[in-house]
Protein backbone atom coordinates (compact mmCIF):
# COMPACT_ATOMS: atom_id res chain seq x y z
CA UNK A 1 0.00 0.00 0.00
CA UNK A 2 2.96 2.00 0.43
CA UNK A 3 3.07 4.29 -3.17
CA UNK A 4 -0.60 4.88 -2.90
CA UNK A 5 -0.63 6.35 0.76
CA UNK A 6 2.60 7.82 0.13
CA UNK A 7 1.35 10.48 -2.38
CA UNK A 8 -1.78 11.34 -0.72
CA UNK A 9 -2.85 13.86 2.22
CA UNK A 10 -5.44 11.91 4.14
CA UNK A 11 -7.34 13.85 7.63
CA UNK A 12 -8.53 11.34 9.71
CA UNK A 13 -11.82 12.59 12.05
CA UNK A 14 -11.47 10.82 15.68
CA UNK A 15 -7.18 10.06 15.22
CA UNK A 16 -6.85 10.69 18.76
CA UNK A 17 -9.63 7.83 20.10
CA UNK A 18 -9.29 4.41 20.75
CA UNK A 19 -9.63 3.16 16.70
CA UNK A 20 -8.39 6.33 15.27
CA UNK A 21 -5.12 5.92 17.01
CA UNK A 22 -4.30 1.91 15.38
CA UNK A 23 -5.57 3.23 11.82
CA UNK A 24 -3.27 6.25 12.00
CA UNK A 25 -0.35 3.82 13.31
CA UNK A 26 -1.63 1.51 10.06
CA UNK A 27 -1.28 4.58 7.60
CA UNK A 28 1.88 5.12 9.30
CA UNK A 29 3.62 2.04 8.59
CA UNK A 30 1.98 1.89 4.92
CA UNK A 31 4.23 4.49 3.70
CA UNK A 32 2.03 7.59 4.77
CA UNK A 33 3.63 10.93 4.97
CA UNK A 34 1.16 13.19 5.19
CA UNK A 35 -1.61 12.56 7.79
CA UNK A 36 -3.59 15.27 9.82
CA UNK A 37 -5.41 14.25 12.74
CA UNK A 38 -8.19 17.59 13.58
CA UNK A 39 -8.59 17.56 17.58
CA UNK A 40 -11.89 18.21 19.16
CA UNK A 41 -10.46 21.22 20.90
CA UNK A 42 -9.18 23.26 17.88
CA UNK A 43 -11.64 21.95 15.53
CA UNK A 44 -15.25 21.25 16.14
CA UNK A 45 -16.22 19.11 13.72
CA UNK A 46 -19.82 19.24 14.89
CA UNK A 47 -20.08 23.20 13.35
CA UNK A 48 -19.30 24.76 9.61
CA UNK A 49 -16.57 26.74 11.07
CA UNK A 50 -14.95 24.03 12.41
CA UNK A 51 -15.33 21.69 9.60
CA UNK A 52 -13.87 24.59 7.13
CA UNK A 53 -11.06 25.84 9.04
CA UNK A 54 -10.06 21.63 9.37
CA UNK A 55 -9.81 21.21 5.10
CA UNK A 56 -8.43 24.51 4.62
CA UNK A 57 -5.41 23.29 7.28
CA UNK A 58 -5.25 19.64 6.02
CA UNK A 59 -6.37 20.24 2.20
CA UNK A 60 -6.88 16.31 2.19
CA UNK A 61 -6.85 13.94 -0.49
CA UNK A 62 -8.73 11.70 1.66
CA UNK A 63 -10.88 11.74 4.43
CA UNK A 64 -11.46 8.60 7.08
CA UNK A 65 -14.38 9.43 9.15
CA UNK A 66 -14.09 7.98 12.48
CA UNK A 67 -15.18 10.65 15.03
CA UNK A 68 -18.41 10.08 16.92
CA UNK A 69 -20.07 10.16 20.27
CA UNK A 70 -20.12 6.66 21.43
CA UNK A 71 -21.14 4.24 24.43
CA UNK A 72 -22.38 1.56 25.78
CA UNK A 73 -25.98 0.50 26.63
CA UNK A 74 -26.70 2.77 29.42
CA UNK A 75 -24.79 5.97 27.61
CA UNK A 76 -26.92 5.20 24.39
CA UNK A 77 -30.04 5.06 27.23
CA UNK A 78 -28.88 8.46 28.82
CA UNK A 79 -28.15 10.66 25.94
CA UNK A 80 -30.30 9.20 22.56
CA UNK A 81 -31.02 13.13 21.58
CA UNK A 82 -27.02 14.07 21.85
CA UNK A 83 -25.91 10.96 20.40
CA UNK A 84 -28.10 11.17 17.04
CA UNK A 85 -27.73 15.29 16.67
CA UNK A 86 -23.95 15.22 17.50
CA UNK A 87 -23.38 11.97 14.99
CA UNK A 88 -25.68 13.21 12.10
CA UNK A 89 -24.83 16.93 11.81
CA UNK A 90 -20.86 16.15 12.07
CA UNK A 91 -21.26 13.39 9.58
CA UNK A 92 -23.70 15.03 6.82
CA UNK A 93 -22.09 19.02 7.39
CA UNK A 94 -18.50 17.08 6.83
CA UNK A 95 -19.24 15.02 3.90
CA UNK A 96 -21.01 17.81 2.01
CA UNK A 97 -17.78 20.27 3.10
CA UNK A 98 -15.73 17.35 1.52
CA UNK A 99 -17.02 17.13 -1.22
CA UNK A 100 -17.36 21.28 -1.78
CA UNK A 101 -13.85 20.80 -1.20
CA UNK A 102 -12.39 18.51 -3.82
CA UNK A 103 -11.74 15.96 -1.59
CA UNK A 104 -10.93 12.65 -4.00
CA UNK A 105 -12.68 10.08 -1.04
CA UNK A 106 -14.46 9.84 1.91
CA UNK A 107 -14.19 6.94 3.62
CA UNK A 108 -17.31 6.56 6.33
CA UNK A 109 -17.16 3.92 9.48
CA UNK A 110 -20.81 3.25 10.24
CA UNK A 111 -21.85 0.99 13.44
CA UNK A 112 -23.33 -2.08 13.59
CA UNK A 113 -26.03 -0.76 15.82
CA UNK A 114 -27.77 0.28 11.94
CA UNK A 115 -29.03 -3.11 11.59
CA UNK A 116 -32.47 -4.26 12.86
CA UNK A 117 -32.74 -5.96 16.37
CA UNK A 118 -34.04 -9.31 14.34
CA UNK A 119 -31.84 -9.20 11.73
CA UNK A 120 -31.21 -13.20 10.53
CA UNK A 121 -27.37 -14.48 11.62
CA UNK A 122 -25.10 -13.50 10.43
CA UNK A 123 -25.84 -10.21 9.48
CA UNK A 124 -25.81 -9.46 5.45
CA UNK A 125 -25.51 -6.11 4.52
CA UNK A 126 -28.61 -6.48 2.03
CA UNK A 127 -30.59 -6.70 5.83
CA UNK A 128 -29.63 -3.27 6.87
CA UNK A 129 -33.00 -1.60 5.90
CA UNK A 130 -35.73 -4.59 6.60
CA UNK A 131 -36.49 -3.61 10.35
CA UNK A 132 -36.06 -0.96 12.82
CA UNK A 133 -32.61 -1.25 15.38
CA UNK A 134 -32.55 -2.05 18.80
CA UNK A 135 -34.61 0.75 20.79
CA UNK A 136 -31.57 1.91 23.13
CA UNK A 137 -29.12 2.08 20.13
CA UNK A 138 -31.36 3.29 17.87
CA UNK A 139 -30.54 7.01 17.63
CA UNK A 140 -27.09 6.61 17.16
CA UNK A 141 -27.37 3.42 14.79
CA UNK A 142 -29.64 5.59 12.60
CA UNK A 143 -28.04 8.71 12.50
CA UNK A 144 -24.80 6.57 11.24
CA UNK A 145 -27.18 5.20 8.41
CA UNK A 146 -27.86 8.49 7.18
CA UNK A 147 -24.23 8.93 5.93
CA UNK A 148 -24.74 5.68 4.15
CA UNK A 149 -27.87 7.00 2.07
CA UNK A 150 -26.01 10.41 1.94
CA UNK A 151 -22.84 8.41 1.06
CA UNK A 152 -24.98 6.98 -1.96
CA UNK A 153 -26.89 10.18 -2.52
CA UNK A 154 -24.01 11.84 -3.38
CA UNK A 155 -22.16 9.04 -5.73
CA UNK A 156 -25.04 8.88 -7.46
CA UNK A 157 -25.68 12.98 -8.29
CA UNK A 158 -22.31 14.19 -7.76
CA UNK A 159 -19.69 11.18 -8.69
CA UNK A 160 -18.49 11.58 -5.66
CA UNK A 161 -15.90 8.22 -4.16
CA UNK A 162 -17.77 7.32 -0.85
CA UNK A 163 -17.66 3.94 0.78
CA UNK A 164 -19.40 2.76 4.17
CA UNK A 165 -17.84 0.15 6.22
CA UNK A 166 -19.66 -1.25 8.99
CA UNK A 167 -17.42 -2.23 12.13
CA UNK A 168 -18.67 -5.05 14.40
CA UNK A 169 -18.25 -3.77 18.20
CA UNK A 170 -14.13 -2.87 18.52
CA UNK A 171 -11.95 -4.25 21.52
CA UNK A 172 -8.10 -4.14 22.15
CA UNK A 173 -5.05 -2.41 24.35
CA UNK A 174 -6.21 1.57 24.65
CA UNK A 175 -9.75 0.89 24.62
CA UNK A 176 -12.20 3.00 26.77
CA UNK A 177 -12.23 1.34 30.79
CA UNK A 178 -14.88 4.21 31.87
CA UNK A 179 -17.54 2.01 33.25
CA UNK A 180 -20.12 5.52 32.54
CA UNK A 181 -19.68 5.00 28.66
CA UNK A 182 -17.22 1.84 27.92
CA UNK A 183 -18.62 -0.83 25.74
CA UNK A 184 -19.36 -4.76 27.40
CA UNK A 185 -15.33 -6.05 27.30
CA UNK A 186 -13.57 -3.13 28.55
CA UNK A 187 -16.60 -3.03 30.87
CA UNK A 188 -15.88 -6.34 31.99
CA UNK A 189 -11.77 -6.07 31.86
CA UNK A 190 -12.25 -3.80 34.76
CA UNK A 191 -15.27 -5.22 36.31
CA UNK A 192 -13.38 -8.44 36.99
CA UNK A 193 -10.17 -7.05 37.32
CA UNK A 194 -10.73 -4.81 40.25
CA UNK A 195 -13.24 -7.40 41.94
CA UNK A 196 -9.75 -9.76 41.87
CA UNK A 197 -7.36 -7.30 43.13
CA UNK A 198 -10.19 -5.57 45.74
CA UNK A 199 -10.92 -9.09 47.27
CA UNK A 200 -14.64 -8.57 46.43
CA UNK A 201 -17.39 -11.86 46.58
CA UNK A 202 -18.69 -10.98 43.23
CA UNK A 203 -19.43 -8.64 40.66
CA UNK A 204 -22.99 -7.53 38.79
CA UNK A 205 -23.37 -7.97 35.20
CA UNK A 206 -26.43 -6.55 33.20
CA UNK A 207 -28.67 -8.46 31.19
CA UNK A 208 -29.15 -12.03 31.26
CA UNK A 209 -26.01 -13.14 29.24
CA UNK A 210 -27.55 -14.44 26.92
CA UNK A 211 -27.30 -12.48 24.00
CA UNK A 212 -24.47 -13.18 21.28
CA UNK A 213 -21.77 -10.67 20.23
CA UNK A 214 -18.83 -10.62 17.68
CA UNK A 215 -15.68 -8.49 18.38
CA UNK A 216 -13.00 -7.41 16.11
CA UNK A 217 -9.72 -6.94 17.36
CA UNK A 218 -8.91 -2.87 16.89
CA UNK A 219 -5.91 -3.60 15.10
CA UNK A 220 -7.59 -5.93 12.65
CA UNK A 221 -9.94 -3.08 11.64
CA UNK A 222 -7.42 -0.77 11.56
CA UNK A 223 -6.01 -3.20 8.57
CA UNK A 224 -9.67 -2.91 7.03
CA UNK A 225 -10.14 0.56 6.75
CA UNK A 226 -6.83 1.02 5.12
CA UNK A 227 -7.81 -1.80 3.04
CA UNK A 228 -11.26 -0.86 1.98
CA UNK A 229 -9.72 3.01 1.69
CA UNK A 230 -7.44 1.96 -0.63
CA UNK A 231 -9.08 -0.92 -3.02
CA UNK A 232 -12.47 -0.48 -2.43
CA UNK A 233 -14.76 2.21 -4.61
CA UNK A 234 -18.86 1.53 -4.31
CA UNK A 235 -22.00 2.14 -2.93
CA UNK A 236 -22.74 -0.91 -1.11
CA UNK A 237 -21.89 -0.73 2.65
CA UNK A 238 -19.06 -3.67 3.32
CA UNK A 239 -19.18 -5.50 7.13
CA UNK A 240 -15.70 -5.75 8.99
CA UNK A 241 -15.61 -8.63 11.42
CA UNK A 242 -14.22 -11.92 12.25
CA UNK A 243 -17.80 -14.24 11.45
CA UNK A 244 -17.06 -15.36 15.24
CA UNK A 245 -20.35 -15.45 17.72
CA UNK A 246 -20.32 -15.42 21.50
CA UNK A 247 -22.60 -15.21 24.31
CA UNK A 248 -22.37 -12.63 26.64
CA UNK A 249 -22.43 -15.45 29.24
CA UNK A 250 -19.74 -17.30 27.19
CA UNK A 251 -17.52 -13.88 27.23
CA UNK A 252 -18.11 -12.98 31.14
CA UNK A 253 -17.00 -16.81 32.30
CA UNK A 254 -14.00 -16.24 29.56
CA UNK A 255 -12.92 -13.11 30.54
CA UNK A 256 -13.20 -14.14 34.68
CA UNK A 257 -10.95 -16.87 33.83
CA UNK A 258 -8.36 -15.15 31.94
CA UNK A 259 -7.85 -12.37 34.61
CA UNK A 260 -8.48 -14.96 37.93
CA UNK A 261 -11.43 -13.72 39.17
CA UNK A 262 -13.10 -16.33 40.83
CA UNK A 263 -15.73 -14.76 42.73
CA UNK A 264 -19.58 -14.92 42.00
CA UNK A 265 -21.21 -13.55 39.03
CA UNK A 266 -24.52 -11.88 39.78
CA UNK A 267 -26.33 -11.04 36.91
CA UNK A 268 -29.01 -8.09 37.13
CA UNK A 269 -32.19 -9.16 34.38
CA UNK A 270 -34.05 -6.02 35.34
CA UNK A 271 -31.45 -4.53 32.64
CA UNK A 272 -31.50 -4.48 28.98
CA UNK A 273 -29.77 -6.71 27.08
CA UNK A 274 -29.70 -5.17 23.74
CA UNK A 275 -29.71 -6.65 20.37
CA UNK A 276 -30.38 -10.44 20.74
CA UNK A 277 -27.92 -11.24 18.44
CA UNK A 278 -24.77 -9.73 16.38
CA UNK A 279 -23.10 -11.53 13.98
CA UNK A 280 -21.48 -10.53 10.37
CA UNK A 281 -21.11 -11.80 7.41
CA UNK A 282 -17.87 -11.03 6.22
CA UNK A 283 -17.99 -12.38 2.61
CA UNK A 284 -18.08 -9.29 1.13
CA UNK A 285 -14.76 -7.92 2.66
CA UNK A 286 -13.31 -10.29 1.58
CA UNK A 287 -14.06 -10.39 -1.45
CA UNK A 288 -13.90 -6.80 -2.65
CA UNK A 289 -10.91 -5.93 -0.78
CA UNK A 290 -9.29 -9.24 0.43
CA UNK A 291 -9.64 -8.64 4.05
CA UNK A 292 -9.66 -11.71 6.87
CA UNK A 293 -9.42 -11.22 10.53
CA UNK A 294 -6.16 -11.99 11.76
CA UNK A 295 -6.37 -12.02 15.68
CA UNK A 296 -7.64 -15.12 17.83
CA UNK A 297 -10.11 -13.80 20.11
CA UNK A 298 -8.39 -15.24 23.53
CA UNK A 299 -5.00 -13.57 22.12
CA UNK A 300 -6.52 -10.77 21.55
CA UNK A 301 -8.78 -10.63 25.23
CA UNK A 302 -5.22 -11.44 26.82
CA UNK A 303 -3.49 -8.36 25.04
CA UNK A 304 -6.37 -5.86 26.61
CA UNK A 305 -6.41 -7.12 30.11
CA UNK A 306 -2.27 -6.62 30.01
CA UNK A 307 -3.33 -3.48 28.94
CA UNK A 308 -5.32 -2.50 31.59
CA UNK A 309 -3.54 -3.65 34.20
CA UNK A 310 -0.53 -2.08 33.32
CA UNK A 311 -2.45 1.44 33.02
CA UNK A 312 -4.90 1.11 35.19
CA UNK A 313 -4.90 3.64 38.30
CA UNK A 314 -4.23 1.84 41.62
CA UNK A 315 -7.28 0.67 43.44
CA UNK A 316 -7.53 2.64 46.63
CA UNK A 317 -8.41 0.82 50.07
CA UNK A 318 -11.76 1.86 49.95
CA UNK A 319 -12.72 1.43 46.39
CA UNK A 320 -15.81 -1.20 46.48
CA UNK A 321 -17.20 -3.11 43.18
Amino acid sequence: MSDFWANRRVMVTGGGGFLGRSVVARLDSAGSRDVFVPRSSEFDLRTLDGIDRALAFARPDLIIHLAAVVGGIGANRENPGRFFYDNAIMGIQLMEQARLAGVQKFVTIGTVCAYPKFTPVPFSEDELWNGYPEETNAPYGLAKKMLLVQGQAYRQQYGFDAIHLIPVNLYGPGDNFDPRSSHVIPALIKKCVDARDAGAEGIEVWGTGSPSREFLFVEDAAEAIALGAKQYDGPEPVNLGTADEITIRELVQLIAHLTRFQGEIRWDSSKPDGQPRRALDTSRAERLFGFVARMPFEEGLRRTIAWYEEHRPAILPSSTV
